[in-house]
């Protein structure tokens, strides 16, 4: 499990002031779990997330995946950033076992895992293109194979999905699904966009403009539907969706109204 308790965050600005950008947020992500953070740019999603990765170190309160403190970054949290950060000048295949490389497994082992990976994306046949040769949504989906290549037992999502056109975000949001269904990995994923949250989050976190807070909590089933029916549409025009999707936009245009929800 991975367990948010009391996580706050203080910046020091040029001129001076303090700024609060996260406060006592607490949350846990257990095994197969899918939480979504989701809130208006400027919340401390992305501080959030930097926090969990060991990128950041928090001000106060802790941060622990399964049972250690997380202190620094490690090869047990996979991140995909909203830019894919590909190397140009290297291979597709090759961008996938970048992190095994590193590791010191061997040339052969690397690449076998690497093209697995790239299967399970749906990218087996592109190994050898390099990044400039992919669109934005197959470079997304390189990304999505490189972070799982070390085996992380999370995977950290920043608006992966953020800079792509409505029918390839869908797209991506599909696949996702498929891969964590397959993997049963943990997964963090921040966003700015209601429908996206309700259709991936097992559990879903509303987030308050700064300080960031976790002003409502909302244990979800969307998902799991989608990766039994594969049904997509029937889930989105179904009317507990829309009246959740309307019941979150209201919580997020009253912003320091800290209601819970059921």
């Amino acid at each position: 499990m991975l367990k948010v308790d009391h996580a706050s965050v203080f910046f020091a600005a040029r001129d001076g002031r303090t700024i609060h950008a996260l406060d006592r947020v607490s949350f846990d992500i257990p095994e197969s779990g899918f939480v979504v953070a989701l809130g208006a740019s400027g919340c401390g999603k992305s501080t959030l997330l930097n926090a969990i990765a060991g990128f950041l170190p928090l001000s106060e309160g802790a941060i622990t995946l399964d049972g250690r403190a997380v202190q620094r970054p490690g090869a047990d949290r996979g991140v995909v950033f909203q830019r894919d950060s590909l190397l140009p000048w290297t291979s597709v295949v090759e961008n996938v076992a970048l992190g095994l490389k590193f590791a010191g497994v061997k040339r052969q082992a690397r690449n076998d895992l690497a093209l697995e990976l790239l299967r399970l994306v749906g990218l087996a046949e592109f190994a050898k293109s390099f990044p400039h040769e992919l669109s934005g949504g197959m470079r997304q989906r390189v990304g999505i194979a490189r972070a799982l290549a070390t085996d992380p037992d999370i995977l950290l999502m920043d608006e992966p999905f953020g800079a792509l056109d409505s029918l390839t975000r869908e797209q991506m949001q599909e696949l996702l699904v498929s891969v964590w269904a397959k993997t049963a990995k943990k997964i963090f994923f921040i966003t700015h966009s209601i429908e996206e949250a309700l259709f991936l989050g097992t559990q879903v976190l509303l987030m308050s403009p700064r300080p960031g807070r976790v002003i409502a909590h909302f244990d979800l089933d969307f998902v799991k539907r989608f990766a039994e029916t594969g049904d997509a549409r029937s889930i989105k025009a179904s009317p507990e969706f829309a009246q959740l999707r309307e019941e979150i936009r209201s919580i997020l245009h009253r912003g320091n109204d800290f209601r819970s929800a059921a």
